[in-house]
Order: C-alpha cells, then structure tokens, then sequence
C-alpha cells in the first residue's frame, strides 16, 4: 500500500463545502519511489517546476559523466550518477509537497491506498459524511466510583481513574 498526502491549494472552499472546485483542484502526492524521477530526473523536476533542483541534479550528473570519461574515475561517476537519480526518486515527491506547502497549499489529509482511484474515494467519501457534532465537557458527567476499600490511589505509581497519581 502507498501513502498518498492530500493537498488543496489556497482559496479553496472549506472541506465542509465539498464543491468542484475543490474536487479539481485538490492534489495527491504519492509518498514513495517514484519511477519517472529515478529515469528522468531533470524532466521530471522541470515538469514539477523544481527549479533549483532540477538545476543541482543537472550539474550533478554533467559531474557524473565527465568522471565516468576520465581514466580510473569509471566507478566514482556512475555512483554519483547511481545517486543523483536515487535520490531523486525518493525525494522528489517530498521536494514537490514542500514547495505547493510553501506556496501556500493546505495539506488536508493522508490516506492509504493501493492507488491514486482509491486514494481519492476514501478521501472524497469522508468529506460528504455528516459531521458529527461535539459534545460540550459540562455533557460529559460520567460518574465513576472508586469501589477499591484495600487501599486508597494507585498501585505502582500508576495513575489512578480518576486522574490523579
């Protein structure tokens, strides 16, 4: 199963007013290994709008095959190329989320899901339920009677029903 982070982007309307626009707008992000960054990383940054990170991965892998070119140095740069796109499998979707965050997005949410269809039923589904409506602490008197005459408080330091220790 895949994590999928839920973002909605500024200006949307509250949860509560599940609308189109909210629909349409609304993001999942899946958290994990991402295919098309670990075989085109500098696209898949470009595409995303990762500037600065499309241009270190860039750089990084001119550096990587300048090294794999040179005599003895064949290992160091496929390595360093090796890396650049590993790391930009794993951590280009987190890159992504932090910049729409950054930019003002909202993240609603974070659900399970075997895939993107599913993701979006279970999180679309919880948002046309009826809220539930908060019970007031001065409704909760529930009475709880200490019926323990061994000894009065908790055993091992422990807190006690009642809260206290």
């Amino acid at each position: 199963m895949a994590s999928y982070l839920i973002l909605t982007p500024p200006g949307v309307p509250n949860r509560s007013e599940v609308s189109d626009r909210y629909r349409d707008e609304t993001r999942f992000i899946r958290d994990g290994f991402s295919w098309k960054a670990f075989l085109f990383p500098t696209l898949w940054m470009l595409f995303h709008r990762l500037w600065l990170h499309a241009i270190a991965a860039f750089l990084l892998q001119g550096i990587a095959l300048e090294l794999m070119r040179q005599p003895g140095f064949f290992a160091a740069g496929a390595a360093l190329l090796l890396g650049v796109h590993i790391l930009a499998a794993l951590e280009g979707p987190h890159a992504l989320s932090d910049r729409l965050v950054g930019r003002g997005w909202k993240v609603e949410n974070l659900v399970s899901a075997h895939d993107l269809a599913t993701a979006e039923e279970i999180h679309f589904s919880r948002l046309e339920q009826e809220p539930n409506p908060d019970i007031h602490p001065k409704n909760w008197d529930i009475s709880a009677t200490n019926t323990n005459t061994s000894r009065p408080g908790p055993s091992f330091g422990l807190p006690g029903y009642d809260g206290g220790r």
